[in-house]
């Protein structure tokens, strides 16, 4: 990070809500939309040094979230995913109850918390907003530039089932807007996958073999619609379920179908670049490198994490071991701040931890008794959160209908990291740079 660090000093807001008091003058922006931006230079603004997280000693569970998962009027309810907010200072939680919840990151950035108990009457606190979908949803994503203290900012988008794409107020709970695409017949078609581009102007999302394109900023049935298969029959078929873009803004999007194909599109024109085979079954999750050299794609009812060189995009470059093949769940993996680590839960309730240079296998701990499905790092404190949870059937000869869980199932919690000295972060970092170029190893 440069200590003259260039900040947006002129913002088009997000609809539906106008400007307030300037805070959301703040934010920053690296691609403006708006020509007539006026950018200053900051030379008062110290770099800042990312912890380097001691991943060989197993984190603390700092907060626990059961209870409010099992309140539901659904008695089979089961959390889907969770995501760190991009500034930090909250998470997002998705499960079987059509219920987003937002939970709040108390003590913020204090290191005077204690351990909690998974077995407590109580969750460690409530969710500070809870929105009701009312159908399955498919993929939920933050604001790339999303503020807790700018209102402007403090949005989600989600997709569900029959329904178009919602943009959420993270703290209030109301809806903002919406963006609807149509079929052939003229009615409403979901979207399965949906991500903001880089610079937070469009919301990308994915179909039955094809992209819609939203202007953010122009709710309603406007559209660019783009097909992924070209007239020949070749390019990328079935369902678009996953998508990420390149945090480098080098233009490059990500696209996962449940086709068991992952394919690299550009991202102003939609045109295909290539396609990438290898996986057993239907992409899941796909995420870049914090440099993006690198992809990595996961699937269902496919136990291995594949990494692709996007300087090559040939073979793969190695396979990360999670247990999920005897599962059709979105399993969500992150990478550390730093680049150097890549976390992944799993069906045996354990969060295993790889080095991304070599591939090999880290440390683990058990984070649940049941599918570990989302595992998200906190932007730039030593803490990630993870999410548990899978459907349950109860047999017609059992009796009883109630599911009686443990407080290490169906859960959510908070995990807090060792981190290393200063002296041992600064040697790391010169001596073990992710961006290297002897970065991976044969496998």
């Amino acid at each position: 990070m440069s200590k003259n660090k260039k900040l947006i000093k002129k913002k088009t807001p997000l609809p539906g809500i106008e400007p307030g008091n300037g805070r959301e003058e703040q934010r920053r922006q690296p691609h403006s939309p708006n020509p007539d931006t006026e950018i200053t230079e900051n030379p008062t603004e110290q770099d800042y040094a990312w912890p380097a997280i001691r991943f060989d000693v197993p984190p603390q569970r700092t907060y626990h979230f059961c209870h409010q998962f099992r309140a539901s009027p659904n008695p089979n309810n089961f959390l889907k995913g969770v995501k760190w907010s991009p500034d930090g200072s909250c998470f997002l939680t998705s499960s079987e109850d059509n219920m987003l919840r937002v939970f709040a990151l108390p003590d913020y950035g204090s290191d005077n918390v204690n351990a909690c108990s998974v077995a407590a009457d109580e969750d460690s606190y409530a969710a500070s907003c809870v929105v009701n979908e009312g159908e399955s949803v498919y993929d939920f994503c933050w604001y790339p530039y999303m503020s807790a203290s700018d209102p402007v900012t403090s949005v989600f988008a989600t997709t569900s089932r029959d329904h178009p794409i919602h943009l959420w107020d993270a703290s209030s709970g109301q809806l903002r807007c919406t963006y609807r695409a149509y079929d052939a017949v003229d009615e409403i078609t979901a979207a399965f996958s949906i991500a903001f581009n880089p610079t937070g102007t469009k919301i990308f999302a994915g179909y039955n073999k094809s992209v819609r394109v939203f202007d953010l900023h122009r709710p309603g049935r406007d559209f660019e619609q783009y097909s992924t298969v070209q007239g020949n029959k070749e390019g990328q078929t079935g369902i678009m379920s996953a998508m990420a873009f390149c945090p480098t803004h080098s233009g490059m999007l990500a696209i996962g179908s449940y086709s068991k194909t992952a394919a690299i599109y550009r991202e102003d024109n939609l045109e295909l670049l290539y396609v990438l085979h290898g996986h057993e079954g239907g992409i899941t999750h796909v995420q870049f490198s914090k440099d993006g050299n690198y992809l990595y794609t996961g699937g269902r009812k496919d136990p291995y994490i594949l990494c692709w060189d996007m300087r090559k995009a040939v073979d793969v470059v190695y396979k990360l071991y999670r247990s999920s093949e005897d599962t059709n769940q979105r399993i969500l993996f992150d990478i550390d701040p730093l680049g150097r680590h890549l976390c992944t839960g799993g069906q045996d309730g354990i969060v295993h931890i790889y080095d991304l240079q070599t591939g090999q296998w880290v440390s683990g701990f058990q984070a649940a008794l049941d599918t570990v499905n989302g595992f998200s790092f906190h932007p730039f404190l030593p803490i990630a959160t993870s999410s548990s949870g899978q459907r349950r059937f109860v047999g017609p000869d059992d009796g009883n209908e109630e599911l009686h869980l443990s407080g290490e199932e169906n859960c959510a919690s908070v995990w807090s990291f060792s981190v290393a000295s200063v002296v041992e972060n600064d040697v790391n970092i010169d001596g073990d740079d992710h961006n290297s170029h002897n970065l991976h190893q044969d496998p």
